[in-house]
C-alpha cells in the first residue's frame, strides 16, 4: 500500500503526463487569420469570480475567451459577441456574468449594440439550451455562429450546442497544451500543478459522463 500511494502520487503530479491525457481531450485551436467572418461570436461564462471585498469581477484562466473575442470582433472575424451565462454559484452572491461583462466590453470599445447577453443559464448545459431559445425567439437561426470557450471544456460545450440544434465552428482558448512548447525537466518534477491539471481533465470527464446519462448530448 506505501509503494502504490507513492507511485501513485509521482505519476499524477508529474505535469507531463498529465498533459498527454490533456492534449488528447482539448479541442485543437486554429489561427484567427485562417478562419471566415462570422455573424455572432457565442461566448460562455464561467470566466469571472465576483470580488465583494472590491465590488468588483476578478478574472479567471478562462478568461481568456473573453479576450480573444474582443481580439476576433476588433479584427472583424465575429461581428456580434453573444455573452451566455448568468452565475453558476449557489452561496456566492453577486456575480451576474454576462450582464456585468457587457460593461466591461462597451468599455474597451464594442459598441452596445454588438452585445447581447443571455442572462438565464448557470452552467454548459444551459448555456446551449437557453442561447438556442434565445436564437430561435429573435430569429436568429441561420446566422452563422462560433462558439469560443476553453479547449478543454470546448467537448462538452459544443455537444451541447448540438444537442439543441445550433451548429457552431469552436475556438478553443487557454490550452493547457501547446504544441510548439518544447518539454522541460521541470514538467517531469513532481509538483502540484500536475494535480490540478488532473483535477480538471477528470472534471471534464465526469461532466461530459452526467451530461450523457442525463441525455444532454
Amino acid at each position: 500500500m506505501l509503494w502504490t500511494s507513492i507511485s501513485l502520487s509521482v505519476i499524477f503530479s508529474n505535469g507531463w503526463i498529465a498533459g498527454r491525457f490533456v492534449a488528447l481531450w482539448e479541442v485543437p485551436g486554429v489561427s484567427a487569420q485562417n478562419i471566415p467572418v462570422y455573424d455572432y461570436g457565442i461566448v460562455l461564462s464561467g470566466m469571472f469570480e465576483y470580488n465583494k471585498d472590491f465590488d468588483r469581477l476578478s478574472a479567471r484562466r478562462g478568461s481568456d475567451r473573453l479576450w480573444q473575442a474582443i481580439q476576433l470582433y476588433h479584427h472583424g472575424k465575429i461581428k456580434k459577441i453573444l455573452l451566455s451565462g448568468d452565475s453558476g454559484y449557489v452561496f456566492k452572491k453577486g456575480l451576474h456574468e454576462s450582464a456585468q461583462l457587457k460593461k466591461m466590453l462597451i468599455a474597451q470599445n464594442i459598441p452596445a449594440r454588438d452585445i447581447v447577453i443571455e442572462a438565464k443559464s448557470r452552467n454548459t448545459h444551459e448555456n446551449a439550451k437557453e442561447t438556442a431559445r434565445f436564437l430561435k425567439r429573435n430569429k436568429l437561426n441561420k446566422k452563422t455562429f462560433l462558439l469560443i470557450t476553453s479547449a478543454i471544456h470546448m467537448r462538452r460545450a459544443q455537444a451541447c450546442f448540438l444537442k439543441e440544434g445550433v451548429t457552431c465552428s469552436s475556438f478553443s482558448t487557454d490550452h493547457y497544451n501547446i504544441d510548439a512548447e518544447t518539454a522541460s525537466i521541470t514538467s517531469l518534477i513532481p509538483s502540484a500543478d500536475g494535480f490540478i491539471m488532473w483535477q480538471r481533465i477528470v472534471k471534464e470527464w465526469v461532466g461530459t459522463l452526467t451530461y450523457r446519462i442525463s441525455g444532454y448530448i
